[in-house]
């Protein structure tokens, strides 16, 4: 009895040893398997393009400029930084334009402000206007946050190269300047670009 007892019990030891074993290695495959189904797959802007209207109502899209170096700039009337940077994007677009250099300003405000600001200041350099729109594009860049000023560096074919939040200073501009002068000649290619761009 003590016998067949002790059998008993082993055979439900090694039963209960398996079923173990095999919930053990399932546990196991959807360990090792789950975590690779929900990775997600990085998003990577490589063009952008938008359209927003210029200060005659006439909408304008990025690609309008596609062969040209562009340096995207968002700005609004209220933003003091943004009002500082605007004198030496003006020189920039002044020295360069026969660079194959374009500045282009989208002032993320209302029409009117935008407008008298303008007849002020004397823009060299189309200004586009928008508001929730001109943030979508902004957001285009992949980034969630926008604040301002904020700078896109896009290629001559429409790359985006580089995102950059605040100021730009006269620093940026040579840096910017030497990478277009670098892509032009072929010294280096977009992810070089963005490498050169890296610490902007």
């Amino acid at each position: 009895m003590n016998r067949n007892f002790v059998v008993v019990l082993l055979l439900a030891g090694l039963i209960a040893a398996g079923i173990a074993v095999y919930v053990f290695q399932n546990q196991q495959q959807e360990i090792e398997v789950q975590p690779l189904a929900e990775v997600p797959t990085p998003v990577v802007v490589e063009r952008l393009d938008f359209s927003l209207p210029d200060l005659d109502g006439n909408v304008r899209k990025l690609s309008d400029w596609d062969g040209k170096a562009r340096l995207v700039n968002f700005w609004a009337t209220w933003c003091a930084p943004c009002r500082r940077e605007i004198p030496l994007l003006k020189r920039t677009q002044e020295t360069h334009a026969g660079n194959n250099l374009q500045i282009i300003g989208i002032a993320v405000d209302f029409l009117e402000p935008v407008q008298t600001y303008a007849a002020e200041i004397d823009f060299n350099y189309p200004i586009l206007v928008g508001q929730e729109d001109a943030m979508a594009a902004a957001e285009a860049s992949g980034l969630e946050f926008i604040g301002m000023p904020f700078t896109m560096v896009v290629a001559p074919g429409g790359e985006l190269l580089k995102t950059h939040i605040g100021e730009i200073v006269e620093s940026h501009i040579e840096k910017i300047l030497s990478v277009f002068g670098q892509l032009e000649s072929g010294e280096i290619n977009l992810a070089g670009a963005r490498t050169a761009l890296k610490d902007l």
